[in-house]
């Protein structure tokens, strides 16, 4: 659709933006995984899809390296390769995934086989939608006041779902939560009568405006209390097959790595130039990486490997990209997807929520496509994205070998993405976003603590590990058997007292880390492969997976993982948690 000339390396590069129009087989054994395929619409018995791409790649193909890297769009934002891999005359490729059809991820109303669809910074896929078919879910409203309407949010994107009628809210519950702690518990205040609430596209209850567009809200007869939490289980309609998004970033990985053509004759612009490939995210990215490789979409439909090698990073668990009336902007708030079965590499029991044993890798093992994989996190994959699991499972007892495909790189104390680096006494006054819907600013100064050093290394240690076949440094990361993996106490910790700004309630349970939730999501849900339609919303909570966290220095610092200055040589105590 359009070539744009970069500049900022050594040889000339040139971006293409484009669309992919691809066709699914729902009977093909790869294919059948992918929730509600076998109720999509059809032509000629394939099921549809468009995803978007954008290629960065050298001029003259002839002095590339050989090597592709397929970024994972995080919420629909685009993830390319940088001057440092163009100077290295790598390509890069990013390609929608997300079908939700929301906030950053929203399909253009041009989308179609014949009118072009403008180059933008963002990616999207158009997946098949089932119309006329209708369930419920839960939107949740936190630290809103005032009179006016209120969006439904998940990550501060639209829940991506209409009301099944948003001019009657009959069947719709709208309850008020008083207090909730991290685990789970509730503590719940007065059912909101229906005549006293409506949905609307804005506006007021008294003067609403009708539901047009994404975000749905909400419009209260009194208006919205910031200290409570309104929580909504209400019937929506015409969910995606966003599995078929899943598919769509393996289909167009495979294509631009291996074809020299299309079916309608059109040139690969890549062909006959690429050797190997990296899938590589970055956190709801990252879960996406670890979600593709889970469902076994490293292999396409000729049998192939698409991926050589796998990098999802500050990535703590699986994407919900491929269940009915899935959230993949979810960030593991309550009741939402994403810690459902293994979340370790390999097969390991899952006592505590009576699974079979089962790893990430059970598929790509059996068709030997596995990529090999280095995944990177710091401190806030740990207490905010429930991380320990994938290490000691949902027992907790032991840790969990790493397969030899696999290297770990845990950054201590450190936050999602890392800090800045300052390392003065006195770093400047930097306000910290709390992540979630609308959960506000936190209280105490952002941790500098930098991730680039770790990220640059790696980049470089996965590239000589996919091309040569040059092993990486050793994993690196805290574990039960060396003691730097521990109760999540403070006693446990070793945290010591007095640190300013962390009072000792802090680490009370309902308070401190965030836990895994076994959910029953009922009857027609896999609870091991997140696949499925969940119909108990919202689910009952059956058990509280045990966190663990790292042991840290006299200082407050972790210890274990790969050793940083501000760790070793601290000016003060760096929380990854903060």
């Amino acid at each position: 659709d359009a070539t744009v000339t970069l500049t900022g390396q050594d040889i000339p590069y040139e971006t293409l933006t484009g669309r992919a129009f691809g066709e699914l087989d729902p009977s093909d054994p790869l294919n059948t995984l992918i929730t509600d395929i076998d109720r999509a619409p059809r032509v000629n018995g394939r099921v549809g899809y468009i995803a978007t791409f954008f290629i960065v790649k050298p001029v003259d193909l002839s002095r590339a390296s050989g090597l592709m890297w397929h970024d994972v769009p995080n919420r629909g934002g685009r993830i390319t390769i940088t001057p440092d891999l163009r100077n290295l005359h790598d390509v890069g490729l990013s390609s929608g995934w997300q079908g939700d059809n929301a906030g950053a991820t929203a399909v253009p109303a041009n989308a179609s086989t014949l009118a072009p669809v403008p180059p933008s910074s963002n990616e999207w896929v158009k997946v098949p939608v089932l119309t006329d078919v209708t369930g419920q879910i839960v939107g949740r409203i936190i630290n809103r006041s005032g009179l006016g309407a209120q969006p439904l949010n998940v990550m501060g994107n639209p829940i991506p779902y209409f009301p099944a009628n948003s001019s009657n809210n009959a069947g719709a519950t709208l309850t008020t939560h008083l207090h909730e702690t991290i685990d789970g518990t509730i503590t719940e205040g007065s059912t909101v009568p229906n005549s006293d609430w409506k949905f609307c596209g804005g506006g007021t209850f008294l003067a609403p405006t009708p539901v047009t567009t994404l975000p749905v809200r909400l419009c209260l007869k009194d208006g919205f209390d910031a200290t409570k939490l309104y929580q909504l289980v209400y019937t929506v309609k015409d969910p995606y097959v966003l599995g078929a998004g899943t598919a769509a970033f393996r289909d167009v990985g495979a294509f631009f790595k291996n074809e020299a053509q299309d079916d309608f004759g059109t040139a690969n612009p890549l062909a006959r130039s690429i050797k190997w490939a990296i899938i590589r995210g970055s956190s709801q990215s990252g879960n996406f990486t670890r979600h593709f490789i889970h469902l076994g979409m490293n292999q396409d439909e000729k049998g192939r490997i698409v991926h050589d090698g796998a990098w999802p990073l500050i990535a703590g668990r699986r994407v919900a990209n491929n269940s009915r009336w899935g959230q993949p902007d979810g960030v593991l708030e309550l009741y939402q997807m994403g810690s459902e079965g293994p979340q370790w590499w390999h097969q390991f029991p899952d006592t505590v929520r009576g699974l079979h044993p089962a790893g990430i890798l059970d598929r790509c093992e059996t068709t030997k496509t596995c990529p090999k994989i280095v995944e990177t996190f710091g401190g806030a994959e740990v207490f905010a994205l429930k991380m320990t699991t994938s290490w000691v499972g949902t027992s907790a007892n032991n840790d969990i070998p790493v397969p030899k495909n696999v290297r770990r790189y845990y950054l201590p104390s450190s936050t999602h993405g890392g800090g800045n680096g300052t390392t003065t006494e006195n770093p400047p006054n930097n306000v910290v976003g709390c992540p979630g819907n609308n959960w506000g600013t936190g209280t105490l100064l952002a941790n500098p603590v930098p991730a680039t050093g770790l990220v640059n290394r790696m980049r470089i240690a996965l590239r000589d590990w996919v091309m040569r076949g040059v092993d990486p440094p050793p994993s690196q990361w805290p574990t039960l058997a060396k003691k730097t993996l521990v109760e999540p106490t403070k006693a446990a910790m070793g945290f010591p007292s007095g640190v300013p700004g962390i009072p000792d309630s802090i680490f009370l349970r309902e308070n401190f880390i965030f836990p895994v939730f076994d959910y029953d999501w009922g009857p027609e849900f896999n609870d091991s492969d997140a696949t499925g339609n969940p119909t108990n919303v919202p689910p009952p909570i059956l058990h509280v997976i045990k966190m663990m966290v790292p042991r840290v220095d006299g200082d407050g610092n972790e210890l274990g993982g790969v050793p940083t200055v501000q760790r070793d040589a601290p000016l003060g105590t760096y929380l990854g948690w903060n």
